[in-house]
């Protein structure tokens, strides 16, 4: 199954992956809007971002609500390819335990999600949105003095989550000849790992919290880190402190950042909401040192392609029995 977008655009290109394989075997197109005894007969499901749309977890639109109701209806699903980086919605953990196999799009659009941290970094950093300000009330303010504009150089930042874009992230800020600070849940696959001055577990994160002139949130929603970013967890980030948040927007409790960014905290950009859209409410869109990112940080003109040569690499895989890449497993 896939959606009209798709079909129009990929499946020349995926009927070609599927007659190459050792044993050619034929694709039958179903879409979302087709019959039940159609979605019956599903084998594999490719979520592309068309289907999502303008959707979020709390707020699903009818497209993609059609997409579900088929994937529950395909009794011989074997495997649904996801658009996104993670698969923390909950259809996704649903399939799962029906014994559907999942795979993500991590690392596809890595890159483009790490350029956006760090020129978020480097707008905080070095007063961007102050500077901005000041644009538009045509006032000239050179900040000669300002007590909180420092040189980025030799200046921590700690990267939570060490996959793709933290990865990149960790890079980028050490050719920038900054400490970088790694957490992942498993120090094994990180030794060594390039533009790491650093590397923890979970166990050990709250040493390096004092330390941290930038936080930057890079990892998947697991039971782990839901709500890792209190109260208490900000409590320990020095004053001045920034926050970049390109993860998910459940990793932070937004009322506890909101008194942080209030109080002790430099400023912060964040790309996710723990409610998307963000409530036109909330004190964040009024906070002069918060830029909000409406979960874009990914986006970029090519990123459909990259996902469908994935898809495709893994199309391959599954008709000759191998391994796939980026499969999801709930934590």
């Amino acid at each position: 199954m896939v959606s009209a977008d798709a079909q129009s655009r990929f499946s020349e290109r995926f009927a070609q992956v599927a007659s190459r394989a050792s044993q050619p075997v034929p694709i039958h197109w179903v879409l979302p809007h087709d019959c039940a005894a159609a979605h019956a007969q599903i084998d594999i499901a490719f979520i592309s971002r068309d289907v999502t749309g303008a959707s979020s977890k709390t707020h699903i639109l009818p497209d993609l609500a059609n997409f579900y109701l088929a994937l529950r209806r395909a009794t011989r699903l074997q495997w649904v390819h996801n658009h996104a980086s993670g698969a923390d919605r909950p259809i996704f953990a649903e399939l799962h335990a029906r014994g559907v196999q999942i795979t993500t799009s991590s690392g596809t659009n890595a890159n483009p999600v790490a350029h956006a941290a760090v020129g978020a970094l480097i707008a905080l950093g070095r007063k961007f949105p102050t500077l901005w300000a000041a644009q538009q009330e045509t006032r000239w303010a050179p900040m000669m003095s300002h007590a909180d504009l420092h040189d980025l150089t030799g200046q921590t930042a700690l990267v939570i989550g060490m996959g793709p874009i933290g990865q990149k992230i960790a890079r980028i800020l050490s050719a920038m000849d900054m400490q970088v600070v790694g957490v992942t849940r498993d120090m094994s696959k990180h030794r060594g790992t390039q533009g790491f001055t650093q590397v923890l577990d979970f166990e050990s994160l709250a040493q390096a919290i004092p330390q941290a002139n930038y936080l930057v949130l890079a990892c998947p929603l697991t039971s782990q880190t839901l709500g890792l970013v209190d109260r208490a967890f900000l409590a320990q980030l020095p004053q001045g402190a920034f926050l970049i948040n390109v993860a998910r927007g459940q990793v932070v409790n937004q009322n506890d950042l909101i008194g942080a960014l209030a109080s002790h905290l430099g400023g912060a950009f964040l790309d996710v909401f723990a409610t998307e859209p963000l409530e036109r409410d909330s004190p964040l869109w009024r906070m002069p040192h918060v830029m909000v990112s409406p979960h874009t940080a990914g986006h970029f003109t090519a990123h459909a392609e990259k996902v469908a040569q994935l898809f495709m690499h893994n199309l391959n895989m599954h008709l000759t029995g191998q391994p796939l890449l980026n499969e999801w497993h709930p934590s």
